[in-house]
């Protein structure tokens, strides 16, 4: 097995992060790239075991946190750097992403396939990348299918725009997550970049829509309409939410039933690409 554990890269504006990586012995020579949601992180609640149920089935991992996603080097899962988190946008997720993709290209065994797993808001930016030259296949767990529907809207929008910053609680750290009102302006500036149905409707890989059918942070809804856009089967997994029954911390050495039933079915799906 070879792996990196808190690997260093240069995110958006040169801020670094970090990234795991893992490369079983037996690998198939494919390559799963995780994207975390948000108010996540690479090690939130049982993404590891995710990564050693796909390592055990011999496929390399990768998982990241995005650069301004609140963490550091230091504390890579505590909320410990809000001015970053603040000032997050959705472009500077998909350079995120890129840097990750340059990183994988110094990698001295490098993937013949590469696969990318998004998570709700993870699952958006997975998706606009439904034309990238290097990603064969996409799965989405819970994913958001409108960026701009994430936004406050009506005097909620003008209360943001006059105060320059909103907050969002945050249930499970009792901390109020600040949003600056750049990343509405930014949205505005980049609206056909970040249009996740148009790159659904137009892209020539094949995509898997998984969602969960009690999931009250991102809708069943949204999962359906993801799957119209890609012509693909809405796979929706019973009496599960958002997290597919995990939760952080998570304390066990298993997968949660719901989301071990999740990785089984992408896991089937990227073998049969």
């Amino acid at each position: 097995m070879i792996q990196k554990r808190n690997a260093i890269y240069l995110g958006a504006e040169n801020k670094p992060s970090l990234y795991d990586a893992s490369i079983p012995e037996n690998w198939n020579k494919e390559l799963i790239v995780f994207i975390h949601g948000y108010m996540g992180f690479k090690d939130w609640g049982a993404w590891n075991l995710v990564m050693n149920f796909f390592n055990k089935k011999r496929y390399g991992f990768l998982k990241y946190n995005v650069s301004h996603n609140g963490c550091s080097i230091e504390n890579p899962t505590e909320f410990v750097d809000l001015n970053s988190f603040r000032k997050n946008n959705y472009m500077k997720e998909i350079e995120d992403f890129e840097s990750i993709m340059a990183e994988i290209g110094r990698f001295s065994k490098k993937p013949q396939k590469i696969h990318l797993i998004g998570h709700s808001r993870g699952g958006g930016i997975a998706l606009l990348q439904s034309r990238h030259a290097s990603v064969d296949s996409i799965c989405t767990w819970a994913a958001i299918a409108s960026i701009e529907d994430r936004f406050p809207k009506g005097k909620d929008l003008e209360e943001w725009k006059k105060n320059g910053v909103y907050y969002r609680f945050n249930g499970r750290t009792q901390q109020n997550m600040p949003h600056d009102y750049n990343q509405y302006e930014n949205f505005l500036q980049n609206k056909e970049r970040l249009n996740i149905k148009k790159y659904c409707i137009n892209a020539d890989i094949p995509i898997q829509v998984i969602h969960g059918t009690n999931d009250y942070s991102v809708s069943l809804e949204e999962g359906r309409k993801i799957s119209d856009w890609a012509k693909t089967k809405l796979i929706e997994i019973n009496d599960t939410q958002h997290t597919f029954d995990s939760k952080h911390p998570w304390k066990e050495d298993q997968l949660p039933q719901k989301l071990k039933e999740v990785c089984q079915k992408t896991l089937n799906f990227f073998k049969n690409i």
